[in-house]
């Protein structure tokens, strides 16, 4: 039987605006790596929730959210992880250092930040929606929608990136449905 996911969400923070925008990563203090801000859900939390959960968490700011950016997945030991991402503007500290698993937060322009980044999977995706996450700010997001969708829009918004580990090469669709089909065994 295929596996649930492990759930997570983070963010494409951004500070400042202008001409020189910078984008936040965090260095893990158990592996010296430097990523973009996530972490796993908890229990009944939406998405959402944990973004932003995690963010102010991992650097320390408290943030505006803003749209949808996209998923990446990829393997973790024998299990496949999936982390969705927001769009979000830092907006002051909230004065509390970040998390004890966090070593430094650093804040980099959109091209230094894709180089610092170490994992691979994180550079691909950062390279694709950065452009998007360093757009002028629209209206936040309140909280995840709990109504039904609405009526097809008039104009269709840029689909968010799902960027997928290249040792699986599936989708993000593929991946829920291969989660949720059962496999017979042959006795």
């Amino acid at each position: 039987m295929a596996r649930t996911p492990i759930m997570g969400a983070g963010g494409i923070v951004v500070r400042g605006g202008g001409p020189r925008p910078l984008i936040a990563l965090v260095r893990r203090r158990k592996d010296d790596a430097w990523v973009l801000p996530k972490g796993k859900l908890k229990r009944k939390e939406a998405p959402i929730a944990a973004a932003e959960r995690e963010v102010v968490e991992e650097t320390g700011y408290r943030v505006e959210i803003h749209d949808f950016l996209g998923a990446v997945s990829y393997k973790a030991g024998r299990k496949t992880k999936l982390v969705e991402f927001w769009r979000m503007q830092a907006l002051a500290k909230t004065g509390r250092r970040p998390t004890d698993d966090i070593k430094a937060v650093q804040w980099l322009p959109l091209d230094a930040a894709i180089k610092q980044l170490e994992l691979p999977l994180e550079q691909v995706f950062l390279r694709n929606v950065g452009p998007r996450a360093l757009m002028p700010a629209t209206k936040p997001v309140a909280a995840p929608p709990v109504v039904a969708p609405p009526a097809a829009p008039e104009v269709v918004p840029k689909a968010p990136a799902i960027v997928v580990a290249p040792e699986r090469r599936k989708s993000f669709l593929q991946l829920i449905l291969g989660a949720f089909t059962f496999r017979r065994s042959r006795a």
